[in-house]
């Protein structure tokens, strides 16, 4: 037998007969409990979940079952399997309350969901869900450790809510919408810095709303138009009013301009 061939089949018969292949088909919960624990303290935490699997339940309730539970939890956050590691850290905290462990369990287990928060575009489900989790420990630990990771956070989450909301306000009077509805885009934007008073968006916001008021205001029927170029014109001065060099500045003026130049019309 060739050396190749000779290795090839010593490698078969050891790993066939490695403690952890063993315990995978033993019916000693000791030992699998044991395997479990080696493979998760050598941070092969995809062996030891296997494992765990097998083991939890017959294990709940047992002495040993707390720190199984906590490895357990903590090789599913390993491996960013975090929507079993969030149920696994919340459920570890209300079996075990007064574990060492708990105040840990309760922040990852809101860590984890907030993992699970998606692009500011797609649905923010789980970033609401994220955000009352991490608030709900905010109130329950104010002294604790993770308190200022908890906090950064949220307002991370916030943030990807708020960009949310203001695209979504935006989205109504842009051009390249096919219902380019100005009036709703305005009443959206509104909303928005109503809902949101000290968002990062709104230069942005009230430079749109002007925008749509100029366009809703261009496009209307004439008995309607000198109302809306005024309202129009409201909304220039409101955006100068929040931030006389808005980087918005040289196309606005050049729209007020064509607005006076309309109203000249109905002063005659």
């Amino acid at each position: 037998m060739n050396k190749f061939l000779y290795f090839l089949l010593f490698s078969v018969l050891f790993v066939s007969c490695s403690p952890y292949q063993k315990a995978l088909k033993s019916e000693d919960l000791a030992f699998k409990y044991e395997i479990a624990t080696q493979k998760y303290e050598k941070g092969k935490y995809e062996k030891a979940i296997r494992l765990f699997e097998q083991i939890a339940g017959p294990n709940r309730g047992k002495p040993q079952a707390e720190k199984l539970f906590y490895m357990f939890a903590q090789s599913y956050y390993k491996t960013e399997q975090y929507y079993l590691a969030g149920y696994q850290f919340e459920s570890f905290a209300a079996t075990y309350p007064k574990s060492e462990h708990r105040e840990e369990a309760y922040f990852l287990s809101a860590k984890s969901y907030s993992k699970l928060s998606p692009v500011y575009s797609l649905d923010q489900t789980d970033t609401d869900k994220a955000i009352d989790k991490l608030q709900t420990f905010i109130n329950n630990y104010p002294n604790s450790e993770y308190f200022a990771e908890a906090n950064k956070i949220i307002v991370e989450l916030r943030d990807k809510l708020e960009k949310k909301a203001f695209e979504i306000a935006k989205a109504y009077g842009m051009v390249q919408n096919p219902i380019n509805d100005y009036k709703a885009g305005i009443k959206a934007l509104d909303n928005f810095i109503s809902d949101y008073p000290g968002t990062q968006f709104k230069e942005e916001a009230l430079y749109y709303k002007f925008d749509f008021s100029y366009n809703y205001a261009m496009k209307s029927i004439f008995s309607k138009m000198e109302e809306r170029l005024n309202s129009a014109k409201l909304a220039h001065a409101s955006l100068m009013r929040y931030k006389a060099d808005t980087k918005y500045k040289k196309d606005a003026d050049e729209k007020l301009a064509l607005i006076d130049v309309e109203l000249q019309k109905f002063s005659k």
